[in-house]
């Protein structure tokens, strides 16, 4: 989802205290839930052979003036036609991020119309999206040549090839989601990552990564998981998890520092608070924490809204049924109560949930439960009965 932000100059810490409170401001956002969108990657093939390196240069042209400037530099990345930019990711994994939306039915056909005019643009040129969560075709291979990459994969290989793996072979549906009322927040936060295991094994659809990994039910959240631990792994359930999401970003080593050479690899290993403390040549600003941020990886990364990231992205249309479900789990305190209590069983089994999906009996029990709570609350989405029957078909074939 496109947050709505408005740009101020660059601020600089008095100290790490000061550090932690920006990054809480910034992360964690209260007020009446309205807004919701999602993120949508695919894998990018050529139609003729599934298996074939993909072509930046076919890519550039399929995408046009909608191309990101990090695969044409001097790209103008104009929006499609919603006003939805296109970006890509390291391995050439296309990406469309909504504008934020007020109207599941209405969010619903802005991602179908931009769905159908990306396949068509690639189409023209012999190229297809992908059907899963991780490129099951090919080794990762990292198509974008860019500062900020090179740098996250340098961070990455000494922990093996989960790294590279994430970057550039898995493609996931985001669903961003209000944090609420204040009163709220701790309980949404809460149940966010109870469901994660159980929506995790309801979707997931990713077998392998590359031939890597065969026969798990999320190879894609299994490189996530052991991508970079620190970054990459869940986020404290507590009664404050907008400062212990804080400590955690200041106390996350810092893997891109930007600057006008062609390297934003750090000349050394240090975490932001020591970067704060003089471990860098120059202080950190806003921009810098900004930025170290948006290299934080969780499962559910705070933005302002909760940002869910632990979907696989689905076959074609597949994406509206579990977007349809948080949004109705997450549509009223009373919906949210019963999410606690019907994920408590299956509670922080995330790898497990990769491993299995729903044959593991204590997420199969809580999934059911699960369904059955988001189908009585659909209604309150604003989605049609026919709409609302196609959904509810569906996740009942999830079981």
């Amino acid at each position: 989802m496109t947050a709505l932000r408005t740009k101020r100059a660059p601020a600089r810490f008095a100290d790490r205290a000061e550090a932690e409170a920006y990054v809480a401001s910034v992360c964690f956002k209260h007020g009446p839930p309205r807004l919701f969108g999602v993120e949508l990657e695919w894998t990018v093939h050529h139609a003729e052979d599934p298996s074939q390196v993909l072509d930046r240069h076919r890519l550039a042209a399929a995408l046009g003036d909608h191309a990101p400037p990090t695969l044409v530099p001097d790209s103008p990345q104009r929006p499609l036609p919603s006003g939805t930019p296109l970006t890509v990711e390291p391995g050439g994994q296309v990406e469309i991020s909504t504008p934020p939306c007020t109207s599941l039915p209405d969010l619903f056909q802005t991602v179908s119309q931009d769905i159908s005019q990306l396949t068509a643009m690639l189409a023209n040129h012999g190229l297809v999206l992908g059907d899963k969560g991780a490129d099951v075709h090919r080794r990762p291979t990292r198509m974008l040549q860019v500062p900020r990459y090179a740098a996250m994969e340098h961070a990455f290989a000494p922990l093996g090839d989960d790294g590279i793996s994430m970057m550039c072979n898995t493609a996931g549906l985001q669903v961003c989601i209000d944090f609420g009322e204040q009163k709220h927040v701790q309980d949404r936060w809460a149940a966010v990552h109870q469901l994660g295991p159980v929506m995790i094994a309801l979707f997931a659809n990713s077998p392998s990564i590359g031939g890597l990994h065969q026969e798990w039910a999320s190879a894609r959240m299994r490189a996530l998981y052991g991508c970079d631990p620190v970054r990459t792994r869940p986020s404290a359930v507590c009664a404050d998890p907008a400062a212990a999401y804080a400590r955690r970003v200041v106390d996350t080593p810092v893997i891109v520092v930007r600057g006008p050479s062609s390297s934003w690899i750090p000349e050394r290993r240090f975490t932001f608070a020591e970067w704060l403390d003089g471990a860098h040549d120059r202080a950190p600003t806003s921009d810098d924490l900004d930025y170290h941020m948006s290299l934080m990886f969780p499962p559910v990364r705070p933005r302002g809204y909760m940002e869910i990231r632990y979907l696989d992205t689905p076959a074609p249309g597949g994406w509206i049924a579990p977007s349809a479900l948080l949004v109705a789990l997450f549509s009223d305190p009373s919906v949210v109560d019963g999410v606690l209590a019907a994920t408590e069983r299956a509670a922080g089994r995330w790898l497990v949930a990769a491993r299995y999906g729903v044959a593991d009996e204590r997420i199969a029990r809580a999934a059911k439960d699960v369904v059955a709570l988001g189908i009585e609350a659909l209604p309150r989405t604003g989605l049609s009965r026919e709409q609302i029957s196609a959904i509810s078909q569906e996740l009942e074939g999830k079981l």
